[in-house]
């Protein structure tokens, strides 16, 4: 049994992990608080304005936009986002493993995969593991504004349009609430329609000044608009992930503590006994 100064030095280890725990969750749900705030009013006008363009591109002729052309899947580019940081329970194990399945299907095709990688876990993870990695950002929830992920989108787009990539999927964590997070895999480019809405048009929408000037300037916004959502959806994601796992992490250490203080106790009061006994016999034996 581990001696009473070793226990005491490990209760208070855990209570000094405990503090930091509690306050990091603290922490997380402040910055919770602003993300959920920030991705409810982006949802709808993204989700909406994805619909409008998913119309679009089941009504007007593919071959006006580069953006709408179907080629084969040669070359397919991944863009998964995870977080810089750790201590957010399952929330990069989850997106990772479901990127790993997900190449592994578009190999079956014969396709070949590039990854694009938001976020240094991520970024970490497939360098390691020699994918293809061929763009990698970092550090980009530090200061979050849409500019950043424009940039990002432009980038994306740049890679279509110039036939580097014939299709981009985006795999990222849906925030749902504190204790959910789902995994999404989407298609990003070329952008087609949903399958319910590939049906016979009897109307088409009046274009001013002309279809190749409206398809120019939204589809690029309509690119950049998505992933600003896709940034605020796992910027909440994360923030609500981490905020559970400090709360979990912080239980568990009053658990321990609990526990230690009861064996810290047992041991004292063996201790005690122990030198009652030692008292009394060596008392025994005076007589």
């Amino acid at each position: 049994m581990p001696s009473l100064k070793q226990i005491k030095r490990r209760i208070s280890s855990v209570k000094s992990t405990q503090q930091i725990t509690r306050a990091m969750k603290m922490v997380a749900a402040a910055k919770l608080r602003r993300a959920q705030e920030n991705i409810i009013k982006a949802r709808p006008y993204s989700l909406k304005l994805r619909d409008v363009i998913k119309d679009l591109a089941a009504r007007c002729d593919r071959s006006l936009h580069p953006l709408l052309a179907l080629r084969q899947p040669k070359e397919i580019g991944v863009v998964v986002v995870t977080s810089d940081r750790g201590l957010c329970g399952s929330f990069n194990s989850s997106i990772l493993r479901r990127a790993v399945r997900e190449i592994k299907e578009f190999e079956k095709i014969g396709a070949k995969i590039h990854l694009v990688t938001i976020g240094r876990k991520g970024t970490d993870f497939f360098r390691k593991r020699n994918y293809d990695v061929i763009k990698s950002h970092t550090q980009l929830f530090q200061n979050l504004h849409f500019g950043v992920a424009a940039s990002v989108g432009e980038s994306l787009i740049e890679l279509f349009k110039t036939d580097q990539l014939d299709r981009i999927y985006l795999i990222y964590n849906e925030f749902k609430s504190a204790l959910q997070q789902n995994v999404i895999v989407e298609q990003l480019l070329p952008i087609i329609p949903e399958e319910g809405d590939i049906v016979q048009r009897n109307v088409d929408f009046i274009y001013e000044p002309d279809p190749l000037s409206v398809l120019s300037g939204v589809l690029p916004l309509y690119v950049n608009v998505q992933m600003w959502r896709v940034f605020l959806e796992s910027n909440a994601a994360e923030h609500g992930a981490r905020m559970t796992a400090m709360e979990n992490a912080t239980e568990n250490a009053k658990e321990l503590i609990d526990s230690l203080t009861l064996t810290y106790n047992k041991a004292r009061q063996a201790a005690i006994t122990k030198e009652l006994l030692e008292v009394v016999s060596g008392a025994e034996g005076m007589k």
